[in-house]
C-alpha cells in the first residue's frame, strides 16, 4: 500500500499476530486476512439532498460540496455540524451524499496485472439504503446488489481493474426514513416516537470503510462454527468466492490460540470442484484433546483456512473459535453438558465508542455477570471478539421493525441472515431473540401469518444454526403450536419495585400461570402446559432508577433491593435472569455502570448468584 497514506495499515504475519494473545483485529470483523488494507476513514465531503435531486441531477458525476464530515459518524452528527448546531433531527426522510478521493494502492504482494489479486472495498456498516459509485461508475456488491439495504452489518464491492485510476473518486449516497417496516431496534419511527425507551435515530456512515487486497478465488470473511463437544469435532461452514471455475483444495489447520507451537493440533484437506460465484460448504475436523470454551475457561483455537488452486496458489483467511455446546434441557440451561445459571444484564451501547464498550464489558464481568443481553441493536462487531476472549456469553437480538406486515417480516428475515453470516464464528454468542415484546409483531396473538413466519424461522434456526438457543418473542406472547413451544426458553419481563408483588409474580411464573404474570399472556396459539420441562428466564427485571419502573434511585438502596430480588429468584426453579440495565441511555437513567468511565455504581459481584445456595 501507499505508505504515505494517513490510514495506511498492513496485515500482520502469523508469527507477529500470535506473539500477543490479546492482538485485536484492526478491522471490525472476526476474520483476518494476511494481506494489505487501507482505511478510508477521515474527512469526506458532505451534502444533504433535501429534495432528493442528486440521482436525477447526477451528483455522482460531479457536484460541488460545501460541507465536510468525518467518516465514521452519523448523519445526525453531520447535520448538526454542517448547520453549526449541537443537535439536529430529521422527521421523515433524509438523503446524504459523501465523497472523497483515494490513490490506487500498490500492495507489496500484488504486482501490476497480477492474475491472482484484486481490490475490495468494504463498508463496516452503512445505511439504511446505500448506493456507491467509483469514478462516476455505479458499483454492485459482491452479492450483486445495485442498492444495499440494511445498516447493521458489513458489505463489500470488488473493484475491477479497468475502472481504477491513479486517483479515484468515491461517491456514496445514503438514504433513510422513519419507515416502521424496516429493522430499527429502538430508534424512533412513524410508530414509536422519541422519548422514554425510544431513542433518537443514529444512521448513515456509522462504521469504518476500508480497501483491502483479496484474491480472485478466495474464502470469504465469514465462518460458521458448530461444535460437537462429545466427539471433539467442529463443523466449519465456509463460503467460497470464485471467478475462475475449476478444481480446488480446501486445507484446514487448527492451532492452539494461547500456545506458541507452529505445529497444528489438527489439519485436513478437502478436494472440491467449484463453479463461478459463491458456494457454502461445511467441513468437519476432529480436534483431539480439545478444551471447551466457557466463561470460566475461555479456551480459544486458531483456524487457518486455505483455498488452493490447481497451480498451488494459496488464498488464506484466519479466525479464532471456541468449542462449546449450549442446550435448554428440562428446567435448566446447560453449557458443555453442565447446568449453568445465567446471571445476566441488559446492555444498550447506543452511541458508545468501542473503547467505552470495552470498559462496560469488563465492568459487567466485575458485577458478576456471565451473560450480556445486547438489546435490539446493531453493534461494533469487535464486541464479539472481546466477549470470546474474556469469557462472556452473549444474547443477541435482531433489530426489530416497528410494524407487523409482510414487508416488515421480509426485512426482518434479511437482517437476520446478514447477522448470522457474520456472527456464526463466535463461541460467546449463545442465544438469539427473533423479536422483543411484540415489536414488529404486534398482531402475534391474532394473526396466523405472523406466527407462521416466526415458527418457520425458529425451525430454520434449529436445523441450520444448532449452536444457538432461540427465543421467538422475548418477554411474553411466546408461540405454542400443537402444544410445543416454538422457543427454547420461556422468558418473562417482570417489572415491579415491590418485593411482595415480586414474590407473587415469581410464584405465578414457576407454577405455570399464563396470564396475570407479565404485561400480556406468556403464551399464544395452541394451549401450552408448563411442567418444568423448559427453562424459565426472567429476561428483564428491576430497572430501578428509571421513572417508569420505580424503585430506589440511591445506589446503596438499589444494591439492597437487587440483592433481595435476586435471592427470591434463586430460591425458585428459575434458570437465569437479566437485570435492566448496564448503563444509562437517553431517558433510561437506571444503569449500574458509569457510561464514560466504566466504574461501578454498586458493589462488585452484586449480580453473581450462580454460586450461592440461598
Amino acid at each position: 500500500m501507499d505508505a504515505t497514506h494517513p490510514n495506511y495499515g498492513l496485515g500482520r504475519s502469523l508469527e507477529e499476530q500470535y506473539e500477543d494473545v490479546n492482538f485485536i483485529n484492526p478491522l471490525p470483523r472476526a476474520v483476518i486476512r494476511p494481506t494489505d488494507f487501507m482505511l478510508l476513514d477521515g474527512e469526506w465531503r458532505f451534502a444533504i439532498d433535501p429534495d432528493d435531486r442528486g440521482l436525477h441531477d447526477g451528483w455522482h458525476l460531479g457536484y460541488e460540496y460545501t460541507d465536510n464530515a468525518h467518516w465514521p459518524g452519523s448523519i445526525e452528527q453531520h447535520l448538526a455540524q454542517a448547520k453549526g448546531q449541537q443537535t439536529k433531527s430529521w422527521s421523515d426522510t433524509v438523503v446524504a451524499w459523501y465523497e472523497r478521493e483515494f490513490p490506487t494502492p500498490r500492495p507489496a504482494n500484488m504486482d501490476s496485472g497480477s492474475p491472482h489479486s484484486m481490490l475490495q472495498l468494504t463498508f463496516g456498516a452503512c445505511g439504511y439504503e446505500t448506493r456507491v459509485w467509483l469514478n462516476g461508475i455505479p458499483l454492485k456488491t459482491v452479492e450483486g446488489e445495485e442498492v444495499h439495504y440494511g445498516e447493521y452489518t458489513s458489505f463489500s464491492f470488488e473493484l475491477r481493474q479497468e475502472i481504477l485510476r491513479p486517483v479515484n473518486r468515491l461517491t456514496v449516497r445514503i438514504a433513510d426514513t422513519m419507515d416502521a417496516d424496516i429493522p430499527r431496534g429502538k430508534q424512533e419511527s412513524h410508530v414509536y416516537k422519541r422519548g422514554g425507551i425510544w431513542y433518537q435515530t443514529y444512521t448513515g456512515a456509522v462504521r469504518s470503510i476500508w480497501l483491502e487486497t483479496v484474491e480472485r478465488n478466495r474464502l470469504r470473511s465469514r465462518v460458521g462454527v458448530v461444535s460437537i463437544v462429545e466427539d471433539k469435532m467442529v463443523r466449519f461452514n465456509l463460503t467460497t468466492r470464485i471467478h475462475d471455475p475449476g478444481q480446488y483444495v480446501i486445507r484446514l489447520k487448527v492451532y492452539d490460540q494461547n500456545g506458541h507451537s507452529t505445529q497444528p493440533l489438527a489439519q485436513d484437506t478437502y478436494p472440491i470442484k467449484l463453479e463461478a460465484g459463491q458456494k457454502n460448504q461445511r467441513l468437519v475436523l476432529e480436534i483431539p484433546d480439545a478444551q471447551n470454551w466457557s466463561p470460566e475457561a475461555p479456551n480459544l483455537y486458531r483456524l487457518v483456512a486455505q483455498l488452493i488452486d490447481r497451480d498451488g496458489y494459496v488464498a488464506e483467511i484466519e479466525t479464532h473459535f471456541g468449542i462449546r455446546k449450549i442446550e435448554a434441557r428440562g428446567c435448566c440451561v446447560y453449557l458443555n453438558n453442565k447446568s449453568v445459571y445465567l446471571d445476566g444484564i441488559l446492555y444498550q451501547p447506543g452511541t458508545a465508542t468501542y473503547e467505552e464498550i470495552e470498559k462496560h464489558m469488563y465492568a459487567m464481568k466485575k458485577l458478576g455477570c456471565n451473560l450480556v443481553r445486547i438489546h435490539i441493536a446493531g453493534i461494533d462487531p469487535r464486541i464479539y471478539n472481546l466477549a470470546d476472549r474474556m469469557g462472556m456469553m452473549l444474547w443477541v437480538e435482531v433489530p426489530s421493525p416497528h410494524r407487523s406486515s409482510e414487508r416488515s417480516r421480509q426485512a426482518h428475515k434479511e437482517e437476520l441472515m446478514r447477522m448470522l453470516a457474520l456472527i456464526g464464528t463466535h463461541p460467546s454468542v449463545v442465544i438469539w431473540s427473533l423479536y422483543n415484546e411484540d415489536w414488529g409483531a404486534q398482531d402475534i396473538a391474532t394473526n396466523p401469518e405472523t406466527r407462521k413466519y416466526i415458527v418457520d424461522i425458529y425451525h430454520y434456526m434449529q436445523i441450520a444454526q444448532p449452536q444457538f438457543l432461540v427465543v421467538d418473542n422475548d418477554g411474553w406472547h411466546h408461540i405454542s403450536y400443537e402444544g410445543r413451544l416454538k422457543s427454547d426458553l420461556l422468558t418473562a419481563h417482570l417489572y415491579t419495585p415491590e418485593l411482595g408483588r415480586w414474590k407473587e409474580m415469581l410464584n405465578q411464573l414457576v407454577a405455570g400461570q399464563n396470564e396475570g404474570v407479565a404485561a400480556f399472556p406468556l403464551v399464544v396459539g395452541d394451549p401450552f402446559f408448563y411442567r418444568r420441562h423448559i427453562p424459565l428466564i426472567v429476561s428483564e427485571w428491576g430497572g430501578f432508577g428509571f421513572s417508569d419502573y420505580g424503585g430506589p434511585k440511591d445506589n446503596s438502596a438499589r444494591a439492597a433491593d437487587i440483592t433481595d430480588f435476586k435471592r427470591e429468584m434463586r430460591q425458585r426453579s428459575i434458570a437465569g435472569d437479566v437485570y435492566t440495565q448496564a448503563t444509562d441511555i437517553e431517558d433510561e437513567v437506571n444503569g449500574l455502570i458509569d457510561g464514560k468511565t466504566g466504574q461501578l455504581k454498586v458493589p462488585e459481584n452484586l449480580l453473581r448468584w450462580r454460586d450461592r445456595k440461598e
